[in-house]
């Protein structure tokens, strides 16, 4: 089995693949030796980790030099966030996506909105640029922010069918996964994880359930997203402040 085929049998609905996102090659051993499944990275991570903003303002050079110092310390399938791609055009997602592949990734999360931009991709664009990104062999997860900025009192069925409908062609296009971060309601969740054709991933934090919980839903991937290395640097500056405090 290869690293593709290995990570994408860890996407099982009801048993979900827990992924603690690391930002750098440290990170990705320290989080592989604590026992994780798979390694994956967090854009935002990264990207502030080489003194960049989230946004593919990180030159795709650097991430994929970062991706490439990451697959050096450990054996586990990585997934690498791309964000929209790296790339204007289906063609340039797929050249850059195939960069990733050729040096190692078994994955790649990437988002159906353009970098910066509020607005979703229409549907057909959208599809064409994960085919892109899926033709060249790597496991995709297929993210869309139709809950992005969205309130929970304002979530409505219409939104739950956006996505599935979002859902049905990303797998036609060849995605291996759904990505529909920032939603924490459980019944939304569930409706999701049944109608979806792929195997759906959420974005954990605080208030959105226990890894039991989620897995109940249906649920066959979490993600922690930026959160991990923004606890650490919150721990790095504390730590800091009450050394220099002594001083």
């Amino acid at each position: 089995m290869d690293k593709v085929e290995q990570f994408r049998a860890l996407h099982v609905p009801g048993k979900p693949l827990v992924l603690y996102n690391i930002w750098d090659a440290g990170s990705a051993r320290a989080v592989a030796e604590a026992g994780a499944k798979a390694i994956a990275t967090g854009s935002y991570g990264v990207a502030e980790a080489n003194g960049f903003a989230d946004g593919e303002t990180l030159p795709l050079e650097f991430a994929l030099a970062t991706l490439t110092r990451i697959l050096s310390v450990t054996d586990l399938p990585v997934t690498f966030d791309m964000e929209a791609g790296y790339g204007d055009t289906p063609a340039e997602v797929g050249a850059s996506v195939a960069r990733a592949f050729a040096a190692g990734a078994a994955g790649i999360n990437m988002e159906d909105r353009m970098p910066g931009a509020t607005a979703l991709l229409p549907l057909a664009e959208a599809a064409e640029r994960f085919a892109a990104a899926a033709d060249t062999g790597i496991h995709v997860n297929a993210r869309t922010d139709v809950y992005r900025g969205v309130d929970p009192a304002d979530y409505s069925e219409a939104m739950i069918e956006d996505v599935l409908e979002r859902a049905r062609f990303y797998a036609e296009a060849g995605a291996g996964s759904l990505f529909v971060p920032f939603l924490g309601d459980h019944p939304t969740i569930r409706a999701i994880c049944e109608g979806s054709p792929l195997p759906v991933n959420v974005l954990w934090a605080p208030g959105r359930g226990t890894t039991a919980e989620l897995a109940a839903l249906g649920v066959a991937r979490i993600s922690y997203g930026h959160q991990p290395w923004a606890w650490a640097m919150e721990k790095l500056k504390a730590d800091a402040a009450e050394l220099f405090a002594e001083g």
